[in-house]
């Protein structure tokens, strides 16, 4: 594991919620309802927002939630007309702090974040990576104090929630609720296979069964292309998810390019045999969850 980097000031939670193009207050539409769906819908929020942009942010929740969840057609509605604010922020800035007390979730509509924890002497660990279409910080919702970091690994359009908000939605669409509470459940299971991971495996192993497992989960939301997909990562960084430190990375990655397993070009990696990677990770995807049944 590297020293922990100076990282730059907290990404200031956005207290302005986005405004829809008709400056009415947010009322979740359903399309055709059941009577259930319409006892459902009530006003989750009375707040004006932009719809052209917060539309655009939750596209990408919307393709993300759905990989593991079914939806009708007044869950969806709801999810693309949630308020959110937009807000770009720069490379291994920092978004929300260890301690600090969140009002908003974090969307991630594009880039890479990644969670991590760091010893008092500035030992960092990266505790997961996170796509384009998750919350990281969706315990926040009910955990009053940060117990981690939340860091944009690359430069990140993401989109802020209120709690508030989530909270109304969570009340009014059962599905929704359960959804964004399966997601938690999906992260908690990636978390156990990262310890595994990291106690368990080799280096090679180690590195073998991240690739393999970024590549699925990019893959679900159609950000990869064949068996490539990008991953703008240092390795020290890599080192930092794996308990490594950055020659022994620099070593497993040589090795498995030797190997005819990976080719590297600058943040592009390509799975050369995917099939003989994953077996060399040892990875088995089911821990995923990648479809609604799984």
């Amino acid at each position: 594991m590297t020293k922990r980097a100076p990282i730059r000031n907290s990404v200031p939670i956005p207290s302005v919620i986005a405004q829809n193009a008709g400056n009415e207050p947010w009322v979740p539409v359903a399309l055709a309802p059941s009577p259930k769906q319409q006892a459902s819908l009530i006003v989750v929020a009375q707040i004006t927002g932009n719809r052209t942009m917060a539309g655009t942010l939750s596209d990408a929740l919307v393709r993300k939630i759905r990989v593991s969840n079914r939806f009708d057609d007044a869950d969806i509605e709801a999810l693309k007309t949630l308020p959110i604010q937009r807000r770009e922020v720069r490379a291994r800035e920092v978004i929300v702090r260890d301690g600090q007390r969140a009002t908003q979730c974090c969307l991630v509509a594009d880039g890479f974040v990644f969670r991590s924890k760091s010893t008092p002497d500035g030992q960092r660990q990266i505790l997961s990576l996170h796509v384009p279409g998750e919350i990281p910080d969706l315990q926040s919702l009910h955990l009053g104090v940060m117990d981690h970091d939340l860091i944009a690994l690359t430069s990140c359009t993401l989109g802020f929630i209120p709690h508030d908000t989530l909270k109304r939605m969570n009340a009014a669409f059962p599905n929704i609720a359960a959804a964004l509470w399966r997601e938690t459940l999906i992260d908690a299971s990636i978390f156990r296979e990262w310890i595994l991971n990291v106690g368990r495996r080799t280096g090679v192993q180690r590195m073998a069964h991240l690739l393999s497992e970024i590549r699925r989960r990019l893959e679900a939301i159609g950000r990869t292309s064949g068996e490539t997909f990008r991953l703008p990562i240092t390795q020290a960084e890599l080192g930092d998810c794996l308990a490594l430190s950055t020659v022994h990375v620099n070593r497993v990655l040589q090795e498995l390019r030797s190997e005819g397993l990976i080719e590297i070009d600058r943040a592009a990696f390509n799975l050369l045999d995917r099939e003989r990677l994953e077996e060399y990770g040892q990875f088995d995807p089911s821990y995923l969850h990648l479809s609604p049944s799984a």
